[in-house]
């Protein structure tokens, strides 16, 4: 699956109107499911004084209109054995789309990557990698570089997670 298939945010040009579509009855239960997906229609509907077939209309809108992307649970990485983050920066001599097709295949395919972004200035892309420790980051950077050709592979490692919040709806 091409990087031109995904479902994630792009730049829109038609962004303004749909943040200005948002009412204060949307950005309420944006916050609301931001913090707490597994809340019920009907706590979320009480919270922000919508009955419970309405607050769904508004939910359903968002979710067809590409505002709720999906619903996650978020674990905590320490507990589940993969306390190491690191971020990856790539640079690549290579901007074809037969590359770009190939490293997206490549990011989709490595359950190690959770985060990654196309970029501007001196970096290309860069990647949040989690993994267990030293030895598996190894593993994950010696399949990395060789399933594409890179430029330059710069990994720096995090010391702590300071902070990990919502957007600022």
């Amino acid at each position: 699956m091409g990087p031109e298939e995904k479902n994630y945010p792009q730049l829109d040009l038609d962004l303004m109107a749909t943040e200005k579509d948002l009412d204060r009855f949307d950005r309420e239960i944006l916050r609301l499911i931001t913090d707490d997906a597994s809340l019920s229609l009907a706590e979320i509907a009480g919270r922000v004084g919508l009955t419970p077939t309405p607050c769904w209309k508004r939910i359903r809108r968002m979710e067809q209109d590409g505002i709720i992307l999906r619903r996650v649970a978020v674990l905590d990485p320490v507990k589940v054995g993969l306390p190491v983050s690191v971020f990856v920066e790539i640079e690549t001599a290579d901007h074809s789309s037969d590359w770009l097709t190939r490293f997206a295949k490549v990011i989709e395919e490595t359950p190690e990557i959770v985060d990654a972004w196309r970029m501007s200035g001196d970096v290309d892309y860069l990647l949040h990698v989690v993994v267990r420790d030293i030895a598996s980051y190894d593993a994950f950077y010696r399949r990395l570089i060789g399933s594409v050709p890179l430029r330059n592979v710069s990994s720096r490692f995090s010391m702590e997670r300071m902070k990990a919040a919502a957007l600022p709806i």
